[in-house]
């Protein structure tokens, strides 16, 4: 199943993960050099809940920013 949010929409977003090698210039090293760059994934967190939806009552995948500001009405 897809990790999207039914009310809100929100899904997966990507970025970087940096990888690093020395020691700072502000500790009295010659700097940090970049070594890597790889690809990640932000998931959202996805709960699985019985929710009111409509007149009827369904179990729907929610993200907890939703369940936070009380878009889901619970039976």
């Amino acid at each position: 199943m897809a990790k999207i949010c039914a009310i809100c929409g929100k899904k997966p977003s990507t970025g970087t993960r940096i990888k690093r090698r020395g020691l700072a210039k502000a500790k009295g090293g010659v700097g940090q050099k970049i070594t890597g760059v790889t690809r990640r994934r932000f998931l959202p967190n996805i709960q699985k809940v019985r929710a009111r939806v409509g007149s009827e009552v369904k179990s729907i995948r929610v993200c907890v920013a939703c369940l936070r500001r009380g878009k889901v009405v619970k039976p």
